[in-house]
């Protein structure tokens, strides 16, 4: 895949303004072209893994770009690069020398009593009663009904964002390239009066997730890759894998390594 132009997508904050003007010396140095338009190749987050997400939002989900992270953060884990590998990094680029995956993205449709409306994320989507009151609402897997859920929420993770929010949970590690949908239960009940799965679930990329509020609860709280959105009337929500980005991996990543080195060293 020939790559001519590269945008950059740089943390506000100090560290990450100076690895921006070397990324693009070594960038400029290599032949390659520095655009600001929606139009490029490859895209760059300079900073910590919240720059990775704000780039794939800003781009629109772009499915015919690549992708990678340089971190300037703390943990960096979505962030496959660092300063010091960076030279080599670029003059692989400039030879086509590189590995990529393909990463599903979830897909959400938001069904109110007035429209519906459609929103992709790169990590989850967690949804709540909008006053944080317990959720009641029935979930679906290819309209066969699972369970009739009652907790605080729940929160639905592609396998990118599984070692996101979903681990704070509970949840369990998902490689990148399985396009998984994982729902993890939210302080879900569980007693005499509520049957309640405790664990979360693992939901094959061909599967769609639906849950349906109860007609006395349905304006709901959505949180999707940390973006807080109220919703009034909410008759279902919808969730699948539907789509890919391409995110660049050095040769020798190792996923395995790579949750060794950042959740337990």
């Amino acid at each position: 895949m020939k790559i001519n132009k590269v945008r950059l997508f740089v943390n506000n904050n100090i560290k990450s303004k100076n690895a921006e003007k070397i990324v693009k010396e070594y960038l400029i140095k290599e032949g390659f072209k520095i655009t600001t338009e929606d139009d490029f190749d490859l895209g760059i987050a300079v900073g910590g893994d919240g720059s990775f997400l704000r780039m794939i939002k800003q781009s629109n989900f772009k499915n015919d770009a690549l992708y990678v992270g340089i971190n300037t953060g703390t943990l960096g884990f979505a962030q496959d690069l660092n300063m010091n590998n960076l030279d080599k990094f670029i003059k692989d680029l400039k030879q086509e020398d590189f590995n990529y995956e393909k990463i599903g993205i979830g897909y959400i449709e938001i069904e109110t009593k007035t429209k519906t409306e459609a929103i992709n994320c790169l990590n989850e989507i967690v949804i709540r009663d909008e006053g944080l009151n317990t959720l009641h609402c029935n979930v679906y897997i290819d309209n066969n009904l699972l369970e009739n859920y009652v907790g605080d929420g729940l929160l639905v993770s592609t396998s990118f964002g599984s070692t996101a929010y979903n681990l704070s949970f509970g949840g369990s590690i998902v490689y990148n390239t399985f396009d998984t949908l994982q729902l993890t239960p939210i302080a879900p009940l569980n007693n005499k009066s509520y049957g309640t799965l405790t664990n979360s679930l693992i939901i094959p990329s061909d599967k769609t997730l639906l849950l349906k509020t109860k007609t006395n609860q349905r304006d709901i709280l959505i949180t999707v890759d940390g973006n807080n959105i109220f919703y009034n009337d909410v008759i279902g929500i919808k969730i699948k894998i539907e789509d890919k980005i391409k995110i660049i991996r050095q040769k020798d990543y190792n996923f395995i390594r790579k949750i060794n080195d950042k959740f337990l060293k």
